[in-house]
């Protein structure tokens, strides 16, 4: 009886630690899209100001989008992202 209590024990800290990493990860994460997103949102233009013309993606933008959907698809991976979180993020970070 001892050793069944020992293992479940056990399981319950383990349990317990994975559910605390995966739940810092998360807020980590979402603290970063948020600080990403605020960094990129390009000052609002004057209504009566012309859109500036539309800029291909450099190299190293398109490297970190890629980067950022690699750790997107690891979320959904471990379930820390729903199906429609992803595809939300998605989209932002696409365009």
């Amino acid at each position: 009886m001892p050793g069944l209590l020992r293992g479940v024990a056990r399981t319950a800290v383990v349990a317990g630690t994975a559910t605390a990493v995966s739940n810092r990860v998360s807020r980590r994460q979402q603290g970063r899209w948020a600080q990403h997103e605020y960094q990129e949102a390009p000052p609002q233009p004057a209504p009566s100001a012309a859109p500036p013309p539309a800029q291909p993606a450099t190299a190293d933008d398109m490297s970190s989008r890629i980067d950022q959907l690699k750790q997107l698809g690891e979320l959904k991976a471990q379930g820390v992202l729903t199906e429609a979180e992803f595809e939300d993020q998605k989209r932002k970070i696409l365009g």
